[in-house]
């Protein structure tokens, strides 16, 4: 059985360290209400409104994750010169997130996603936004401050979130990806279909199944863990991913992790039973745990273990919220004591 460790020393070690996380920000935004009646002018709802809230989203709940866990997240992304980024900015500095890294585009609005909630249900969402990619300049500009963080604050982690706004450009993914091999830095993505390939060389990589699938064009009619895994495996092999983290939504996650000899090994640990409120914003959770468990010396195995019960814990509650790093550390302690191994796939 792989030794457990010591609870308080790992979330210990967590504590104060600097993280950069690039990749495109945005907001959540809910508007709350109640339905009465029918439109007249249409067959849709009236919602009469009763409340507005502004969350964090994409790269930017990556750094509230991290925040909670007691790291030092540095923010690396573009915003629009509206509202929005000063709506953006008062919520991460509430977090203690560092902002010098947020470049201002006045030709891009403030990815905004808007969320009309009537009687408790997602009636509609409404997408703010441009997804084409930064025009060079901006890309320029953002390298710059990258590389001029990296000199300075000597990160140990770095996490590109990726959500196809126009952020991570091949250049941006390339060069980044490039530079923390050179220093020795833990390079962590969450990627999407567009730059699925782009990634080569990075330590930890992290789709979801769907994403996974599409991007790699793997067909799986019936789900199959030792077919998932030689898809994974090849893959892998192909893009030099040292550590691949999948999560299979209520078929829980599973990890592989590439050998010196290039053969992987992997397990899978089932979802816990738990009352789904929201899966909003899990992903992001699970790629901020599972990191930054990474660079505090987790292996592989209790940092997947942990982004599980840290996933499972924000699915609880409506709509995009951190991790509650007391809870998680009570929940991890008490796994701890059986420490499940999984289904190990050979």
């Amino acid at each position: 059985m792989t030794k457990i460790p010591d609870t308080p020393d790992l979330f210990r070690r967590m504590q104060g360290k600097n993280v950069l996380v690039i990749g495109d920000v945005m907001i959540d935004s809910y508007l709350h209400g109640t339905v009465e009646r029918i439109s007249p002018e249409a067959p849709v709802p009236v919602v009469s409104l009763k409340s507005r809230t502004l969350r964090p989203g994409g790269a930017a709940n990556v750094a509230v994750n991290l925040s909670a866990l007691g790291a030092q997240p540095w923010l690396c992304s573009v915003t629009g010169t509206d509202k929005g980024r000063d709506d953006l900015t008062d919520m991460l500095t509430d977090y203690a997130i560092r902002t010098e890294a947020l470049v201002q585009d006045d030709t891009r609005p403030t990815t905004t996603k808007f969320r009309i909630i009537g009687n408790n249900n997602h009636i509609l969402r409404v997408d703010e936004e441009r997804t084409d990619d930064i025009s060079t300049e901006i890309e320029n500009e953002l390298l710059r401050r990258i590389q001029q963080l990296m000199d300075n604050i000597q990160p140990e982690l770095v996490i590109l979130q990726d959500y196809n706004k126009g952020v991570l450009t091949e250049k941006i993914i390339r060069t980044t990806i490039s530079q923390c091999r050179e220093r020795g830095i833990l390079s962590a993505v969450d990627p999407k279909k567009k730059n699925f390939a782009t990634y080569s060389g990075a330590t930890l990589f992290k789709p979801n199944l769907k994403e996974f699938l599409e991007g790699t064009n793997t067909s799986l009619p019936v789900f199959d863990l030792q077919q998932l895994q030689q898809a994974i495996t090849v893959f892998q092999q192909e893009q030099n991913i040292q550590l691949l983290l999948l999560t299979l939504s209520e078929k829980g996650i599973m990890y592989s992790e590439l050998l010196t000899d290039y053969s992987c090994r992997t397990a899978h640990f089932n979802a816990e039973v738990r009352k789904i409120s929201d899966v909003s914003g899990a992903g992001d959770t699970v790629i901020s745990v599972a990191a930054l468990a990474l660079t505090a010396g987790a292996n592989v195995r209790e940092a997947t273990f942990l982004a599980n019960l840290a996933a499972g814990q924000v699915c609880e509650f409506p709509g995009v919220v951190p991790v509650n790093k007391t809870k998680l550390k009570e929940a991890y302690a008490r796994y701890l004591t059986q420490y499940p191994e999984g289904n190990k796939v050979e």
